[in-house]
């Protein structure tokens, strides 16, 4: 390897290293590298939610979730993937986001995960409050 070589490799090196430790001065510098919770926006509606698991034929969500006990999410028939609302519960109130498609119980408008039910208390159909977030 020929002197030149080994300075080049040198060199860009360094300013590899030094454009490293400054990208994560700026990411530490920006926050605390979570986003922030969004807030709600619009009317507040009511509507009836039950909690449901898990089933041997129902092991992945519609959006692609690996449905466990823990997973906290809900079940909608029209809101698409990923859309983030406040669910509101006797006094608990909760950030979540659609991870499966339902309920297909006529009555329901939502389905809680178990994971998200146990958190909130919720237990047989009930009537909840929910909204959706910024």
């Amino acid at each position: 390897m020929s002197p030149t070589t080994v300075q080049r490799t040198v060199w860009l090196a360094a300013i590899t290293l030094i454009v490293a430790v400054a990208a994560l001065a700026l990411a530490r510098r920006s926050g605390s590298g979570h986003p922030p919770i969004p807030g709600a926006v619009g009317p507040t509606y009511t509507s009836h939610a039950a909690p449901y698991g898990p089933t041997a034929g129902h092991r992945r969500t519609a959006c692609g979730d690996t449905f466990t006990l823990q997973l906290q999410g809900i079940a909608h028939p029209t809101l698409p993937c990923g859309v983030k609302i406040y669910i509101l519960f006797r006094g608990h109130e909760v950030l979540t986001q659609v991870v499966d498609r339902g309920p297909t119980v006529p009555g329901r408008d939502f389905d809680v995960t178990k994971g998200l039910a146990n958190r909130i208390g919720l237990h047989g159909t009930q009537t909840i409050q929910w909204r959706y977030a910024r």
